[in-house]
């Protein structure tokens, strides 16, 4: 059974009441043996263990130290393109803005590569608009040829492709690929995605395994939160992470908790997600499962970043842009949506040591370098 199948069998009604019908009872019988067990997982999402959350934060923090001890990965994204042949309302490269478009050239790339390194990366995260007619496979076979070489560990978060396609790309050394769902309800994921193969929900939802089946090391799911219930949605992800862990044991895998930032023609966030139930959620997932990945992105304050680093999550972005060469020739007419913290890599990483961990340049999978 793939996992549109077990999701369609799913009642998601079901499980928003048994989310907001949660006892203390309930929470405290998840937080004795939460490992790999949804209902577990379910309790610590739900309203009812607000109260624990000292309790979860100490248990997260004794688990990551336990499983990834100091280290904090570092990695950063380059924007390849902003050409997009979907419309969602959330998002700075909707089709229907009147922005300027640009796709990276080799001579530009390489320029992205450079200031990148000068940097101190070592891993790093490729990202575009989903047009695959302009940008699609053979673009990203080109790229990789020019970016891998630089690079201990490479990352993608672009369009669904075919399992052949991630192949194609695992040749080139293509190591992680982020695909995030953006909600897993199908009503809402309707309203935001009004044209493209954006709209096409199952694909999407299945595209994971399809990563997956090209033997792909990495594989990272996520959800915006703000666009439907955030404690529903990410059981869902808990579902499908699950589901993923238990059928392609080989791969490793992570999950990506970003909040609605302003962009270009956004929309207003249909929940709040307060800074209290984000790390609820961390947490919640920390407990769930000892060796998931969790990143942090720029889209959070400074302030509640500081924070997090020694709370849960394993690897986060510092000095992000968000446009098409951003770092060779800054401006900001181009940007996807808008980053919170723009503090540089070595602010960063001077906050990290101040807090006795060590910022880390470099993949697991690769030499660390520190």
């Amino acid at each position: 059974m793939s996992f549109v199948e077990q999701f369609s069998d799913l009642n998601r009604d079901a499980l928003s009441m048994q989310l907001y019908s949660t006892t203390a009872e309930q929470v405290e019988a998840a937080l004795i043996n939460p490992r790999g067990d949804l209902t577990s997982l379910l309790a610590l999402l739900s309203p009812a263990a607000e109260p624990y959350l000292e309790q979860m934060a100490q248990a997260s923090v004794a688990l990551t130290r336990q499983r990834f001890g100091a280290a904090l990965n570092m990695y950063i994204p380059l924007y390849l393109s902003n050409l997009c042949a979907n419309e969602c309302d959330y998002c700075g490269f909707s089709m229907s803005n009147k922005l300027k478009r640009k796709t990276l050239t080799d001579d530009e790339i390489s320029a992205e590569v450079k200031a990148i390194k000068q940097l101190g990366y070592d891993s790093i995260l490729l990202v575009s608009g989903e047009h695959e007619t302009k940008v699609g496979v053979d673009y990203f076979v080109n790229a990789l040829k020019i970016i891998k070489p630089h690079f201990n560990y490479l990352a993608m978060e672009v369009q669904p492709l075919a399992t052949d396609e991630y192949r194609q790309l695992k040749q080139q050394g293509l190591d992680a690929v982020m695909l995030y769902q953006e909600t897993y309800q199908p009503q809402t994921y309707a309203q935001h995605h009004t044209r493209g193969k954006k709209r096409d929900f199952a694909n999407r939802l299945s595209a994971p395994e399809r990563v997956a089946e090209a033997g792909v090391d990495k594989i990272g799911l996520g959800v915006l939160l703000g666009l439907d219930d955030w404690r529903l949605d990410a059981l869902m992800m808990g579902h499908q992470l699950s589901y993923l862990e238990q059928k392609y044991w080989r791969s490793r895998y992570s999950i990506s908790l970003p909040r609605l930032r302003p962009c270009t023609g956004g929309i207003t966030p249909k929940t709040m997600l307060t800074d209290r139930g984000l790390l609820q959620m961390i947490f919640a997932f920390r407990l769930f499962n000892h060796e998931l990945e969790i990143s942090l992105s720029t889209r959070e304050t400074p302030a509640l970043r500081d924070k997090l680093f020694a709370l849960g999550v394993t690897h986060l972005s510092a000095g992000s842009s968000t446009q098409p060469g951003g770092y060779a020739n800054q401006q900001r007419q181009l940007d996807q949506f808008e980053i919170s913290d723009d503090r540089s890599p070595s602010q960063i990483a001077n906050v990290i040591r101040s807090l006795g961990l060590t910022p880390v340049w470099k993949d697991w999978q690769g030499q660390w370098s520190c």
